[in-house]
């Protein structure tokens, strides 16, 4: 059913008169005219009825306005949903503790008025090809591992680097450390179960391995953040890597502690990656906010994988 003769038939039937309906239309009379009689014959019935003081709705015509004004509501609420600015913007992040859950809250902070959908992917693969599909708007990775330049059509920005900490339980030997080299870290049992093979946050850590000589193991199943943490507060011989701004809690029995990695410090580079053709409005917003909370990139002491794009 053509909407544009729809329209008319409303604005016909609100106004009275053809007359009227073509100046409110911004269309001849005669248009009017031809647009509901091509509506009349899709519908098989008459609308409406010449009066003496213009045009009256026939009972079929009564009985089709209710609907005919719900086809127009649906037909704007339609072209709502995709209008540049209208839908939320869609931005996918890691993990709902992680850095880049904290860099979107600050931005929803600094903006609370901008519709936020926040979703978890999980590796950049499905991320870039949700960003080319035009399923989200923009995703927080590591970029580019060695072997997966990103596409063409892809912009990156590195966003933030994350300096990591060690976490240890109470009993660990190195609890009591102010801060720890990244010398001292070797010999010592690194436990990380969420390194995924495939995935960039495993290239980052195949990296610090064997720039370092580091032992991180990734054996056994994943049961998620609070399980890790039971395991390292009660077992010694363990230790985890814990992003900075990671937001966890555990129970005050756990005793556990967030140790400063210095000499140099291993900091993880978050990038935000988006559709260089994308028209969002919200999505320049949240370009703006991130480079004006943004701290400098391979600073002094820091160390990232030689493949982090830092533009």
């Amino acid at each position: 059913m053509d909407l544009d003769t729809v329209r008319t038939f409303v604005a016909a039937a609100d106004a009275g008169q053809f007359q009227e309906a073509a100046a409110e239309l911004a269309i001849t009379q005669q248009a009017v005219s031809k647009r509901i009689a091509a509506l009349e014959r899709d519908l098989g019935v008459r609308l409406f009825t010449r009066t003496p003081r213009g045009a009256g709705l026939t009972i079929d015509g009564q009985a089709f306005l209710p609907h005919a004004r719900e086809l127009l509501r649906v037909a704007e609420r339609a072209v709502a949903s995709v209008c540049t600015g209208r839908r939320p913007l869609r931005v996918d992040v890691l993990a709902s503790r992680s850095a880049q859950s904290g860099l979107m809250r600050g931005f929803h902070r600094a903006h609370p008025d901008i519709e936020l959908d926040v979703m978890m992917l999980f590796d950049v693969e499905t991320a870039v090809a949700a960003i080319r599909a035009g399923t989200i708007d923009a995703s927080f990775r590591a970029v580019a591992v060695p072997g997966r330049p990103l596409p063409d059509d892809i912009e990156s920005v590195r966003v933030l680097d994350e300096p990591l900490q060690l976490l240890t339980g109470p009993a660990h030997a190195l609890a009591g450390a102010r801060s720890v080299t990244v010398a001292q870290l070797t010999g010592h049992r690194i436990w990380m179960p969420g390194i995924a093979p495939g995935t960039e946050w495993a290239a980052y850590y195949d990296d610090l391995v064997a720039e370092f000589g580091l032992t991180i193991e990734a054996t056994g199943p994943n049961f998620g953040s609070d399980a890790l943490l039971d395991t390292i507060a009660d077992t010694p011989a363990l230790a985890t890597f814990m992003g900075e701004h990671t937001r966890l809690i555990w129970p005050a029995g756990h005793g556990l502690r967030r140790i400063p990695v210095t000499d140099p410090t291993p900091v993880y580079p978050h990038s935000l990656l988006w559709h260089r053709d994308n028209p969002h409005p919200a999505l320049t917003t949240l370009r703006a906010h991130l480079a004006a909370t943004a701290t400098g990139h391979d600073s002094a002491g820091t160390w990232t994988p030689d493949w982090a794009v830092p533009r």
